[in-house]
């Protein structure tokens, strides 16, 4: 049976790369531009839509969700904002906004434990993740831009974090062997190549 490739490396890219974008926005580096809204449309929501569906074939739960579900979180992030501005809807308020980011925190949440098996790396995408839903939630919430600052650079630190680990899978893909660490647990060293808990 031909060996399918690994669309993990294109999600993980497109969710980091958008998200370092965002969080130069919300650290205070860059105001919010056009190349955040392309971004978070082609790279981090189509392409991360179709690196989800990709993970179906090859039987892996977690990717088609997380990958899905992400790309589809971007797409919707953009319409939050064009939206209002096409006269469309009226714009969310900061509680609504608040309640948005934070069912996205309990989502994450779960999804975190999901990786609890898989590589550090990994864990620590989800985890920072977890922490930057809640920051920006309570920034919304409370009204405080310092806790939305400091959401940026907590932001910068997944978004990092998610593009090493694609480009770690990428460089063992195309080598043949692991290059950059990303700390593989015991029982998952363990498990045949192409497992979806290893992958």
């Amino acid at each position: 049976m031909e060996r399918l490739a690994n669309p993990a490396p294109l999600g993980l890219a497109g969710f980091g790369m958008t998200t370092i974008l965002l969080n130069l926005c919300n650290a205070g580096f860059l105001p919010l531009n056009s190349s955040v809204i392309a971004t978070g449309i082609i790279f981090g929501g189509a392409a991360q839509m179709c690196a989800g569906l990709l993970e179906y074939p090859k039987g892996n739960t977690f990717g088609l969700t997380a990958f899905t579900s992400y790309g589809a979180f971007w797409i919707s992030l953009v319409l939050l904002i064009f939206l209002p501005k096409l006269g469309l809807i009226a714009a969310s308020d900061p509680t609504a906004m608040a309640c948005y980011l934070g069912l996205w925190g309990v989502f994450t949440a779960f999804m975190f434990v999901g990786t609890l098996r898989s590589n550090r790396v990994l864990q620590f995408v989800f985890g920072s993740l977890t922490v930057l839903f809640a920051l920006l939630a309570a920034g919304e919430a409370t009204g405080n831009a310092a806790i939305t600052h400091f959401a940026g650079f907590e932001g910068l630190l997944c978004g990092v974090s998610a593009l090493y680990l694609a480009m770690a899978e990428v460089i063992e893909a195309q080598l043949g062997r692991a290059v950059l660490p990303v700390g593989i647990p015991r029982v998952v060293a363990h498990l045949p190549v192409g497992s979806p808990v290893a992958a």
